[in-house]
């Protein structure tokens, strides 16, 4: 079962709350096949916790470590994925398709 964008959200606040940094990414664009639709979420915090979902697990990784960049420096990160990329083989993603995701710090 997915996360819904509610809970997505108050979990990020919850950690904000708790005085934790967090970093949420977005899917902003889907070429072809994707495996989560334009608007997924995925928070992330500085312990790496990190709930939702951006790619059905398979790019998680890296835009977790990419988090953990926004999260210390404060800059945002746009980040593309796709099956013709080098680093999409690395991550896993062979879809077929291309996502780009932003990151951004909430503050």
């Amino acid at each position: 079962m997915l996360s819904n964008d509610t809970d997505i959200l108050r979990t990020a606040e919850a950690w904000r709350r708790a005085g934790k940094g967090v970093a949420i990414a977005t899917v902003i664009e889907t070429w072809k096949s994707a495996p989560r639709p334009v608007g997924s979420h995925l928070v992330i915090d500085e312990d790496t916790n990190f709930f939702g979902s951006v790619s059905g697990g398979c790019v998680e990784g890296v835009i977790i470590t990419e988090a953990l960049g926004v999260i210390e420096d404060g800059k945002p990160r746009l980040l593309e994925f796709g099956v013709a990329d080098e680093t999409a083989w690395q991550v896993g993603l062979s879809c077929g398709g291309r996502i780009r995701i932003y990151v951004e710090r909430v503050d």
